[in-house]
């Protein structure tokens, strides 16, 4: 697949697939989300520099337990996963910060990491390559090998010439519907060779207020990460959206089992977006959808991998249930 070379030097090189389609992705998604019924901005636009900064906030919160109990959960996993990892790729799909990896490298070390190859892929350059420049300095012996984009539709950009075990950590798989989280994993098990596997986190069901708190922090750190996509809106397609105008509402419906988060129009707004020649009108309370956070149940994934050609190979939790990390490989 045709690339753009952004980085070339000893230990590190980065590719980007998205200076080409990029634009034309932008354009399309936002004129659809935005003259649809329910207008929506899909969540992929969240993250340009200041949202992957808000977003590795949001992940220090003390409502926000899906990463503290990940974390916890891969101190006692990871040296399982590694133990018969001695050679070949580490790839993390939306690899923003690099908290998580560091325990797999880290599980690494024994073997120097002469071997092994780290592989981020993320749709924001800037965080991708702050977060692989700090891996270079504590690991000298690794080499990066860095692809800017978006891992729903570059699955193909990913070498797989060597073993690759990869991570879609972070629950980030929550954020697509039943029938896109199908898509999804067919389309990595369809990129997966033999000896590869898949390292998945979950988020659980769980009481309601513990996940309604999570997404409405006491700090507005959310609500900040939240109204941030308008900014990119505005950057990227001259729009002229006012974050102030709309409030962060966040809420866990039952029927659908996933957080909703929105922005509601606090008034009447008119919008305009000069690159698509667009002008968009919000009723006062209207809101526009920005993410979908589902939660699972065990037997979910069963019947979700099963679909996508996949089976559950290891499943580590914590006490309570809340979150789980999974371990994939091809059906036989």
């Amino acid at each position: 697949m045709k690339s753009d070379v952004i980085v070339k030097k000893k230990r590190l090189e980065v590719h980007s697939h998205l200076f080409s389609s990029f634009r034309f992705e932008i354009k399309r998604d936002v004129h659809r989300g935005l003259t649809s019924s329910q207008k929506f901005i899909p969540s992929k636009y969240f993250y340009d520099s200041r949202g992957s900064g808000l977003f590795e906030k949001i992940c220090t919160l003390p409502e926000y337990y899906p990463t503290r109990t990940e974390m916890s959960i891969l101190k006692h996993a990871t040296p399982e996963i590694m133990r018969s990892f001695s050679f070949g790729d580490l790839v993390e799909l939306g690899s923003g910060a690099n908290w998580k990896i560091r325990m797999f490298l880290d599980a690494s070390l024994d073997s120097g990491l002469k071997d092994i190859r780290y592989v981020p892929v993320d749709v924001s350059e800037s965080a991708l390559k702050r977060a692989s420049e700090e891996l270079l300095k504590i690991y000298p012996q690794l080499e990066v090998f860095g692809i800017v984009a978006d891992f729903t539709i570059h699955m193909d950009a990913i070498p797989a010439d060597r073993p690759r075990l990869i991570f879609f950590l972070g629950s980030t798989i929550g954020n697509f519907n039943a029938k896109e989280c199908v898509a999804f994993l067919g389309s990595v098990a369809g990129s997966m060779n033999s000896d590869d596997r898949l390292i998945i986190g979950f988020d659980l069901l769980k009481p309601r207020e513990a996940i309604e708190a999570a997404y409405n922090d006491t700090r507005g750190v959310t609500s900040e990460f939240n109204k941030n996509i308008l900014n990119v809106v505005n950057r990227e397609l001259d729009a002229n959206f006012d974050p102030s105008h709309f409030r962060h509402l966040a809420f866990f419906n039952e029927k659908k089992e996933r957080v909703e988060m929105h922005l509601e129009a606090r008034r009447d707004i008119t919008i305009s977006i000069k690159a698509l020649d667009l002008t968009v009108e919000l009723a006062k309370d209207e809101t526009i959808h920005t993410e979908v956070c589902r939660k699972f149940s065990r037997k979910k994934v069963i019947e979700m991998a099963d679909e996508a050609g996949l089976k559950i190979q290891k499943w580590f939790s914590d006490s309570r249930g809340w979150f789980a990390v999974s371990e994939l490989i091809l059906k036989d």
